[in-house]
């Protein structure tokens, strides 16, 4: 880990800027997925601050034995941030006895799967067609998404501790 990247738990202070970046980067103040949504206010999450700025963002939820993450935003690419958040969330699950760290996020983003399976998480399970639910729900969800690729599943990625 890059060690001017400081990581700290969100704060209630931070509210007005998390919800910026998920109506910027998620359209809308929650997120959904499984048909579930995920609303902001009901996340926890860390920061991650490098030169005196915000850099990045991990939320999660925590349910039973299991942490979900449920957004991850780096800001500044290639030094790390991204991978100091899913660390710092990890450490966590695991101070807490958690047995399970997963997520879901569709099949165009490739640099995610990329990224997650590159920090030892594993597929787990695909959902063909899943959109259309998380699309009723929230229907700024688009329908062509990174690399041309037209959005349609959701793949579900786990990390075992």
């Amino acid at each position: 880990m890059n060690p001017k990247i400081l990581i700290r738990k969100i704060k209630n202070s931070d509210n007005p800027w998390i919800k910026f970046i998920f109506n910027d980067f998620w359209g809308g103040n929650f997120i959904a997925t499984k048909g579930i949504i995920h609303n902001i206010k009901d996340l926890d999450g860390f920061i991650a601050i490098f030169k005196n700025e915000k850099a990045g963002l991990i939320t999660f939820r925590i349910a039973d034995n299991e942490f979900e993450i449920v957004s991850l935003n780096s800001f500044v690419e290639n030094i790390g941030i991204g991978s100091a958040l899913l660390e710092a969330t990890i450490k966590l699950a695991k101070e807490n006895s958690k047995r399970r760290v997963w997520l879901v996020t569709t099949n165009d983003n490739i640099d995610a799967l990329k990224f997650y399976q590159k920090r030892n998480f594993r597929l787990k399970k695909i959902y063909p067609d899943a959109i259309k639910a998380s699309r009723e729900l929230k229907p700024s969800i688009p329908l062509t998404g990174n690399y041309g690729i037209a959005i349609k599943d959701e793949i579900e990625l786990e990390l075992i501790i």
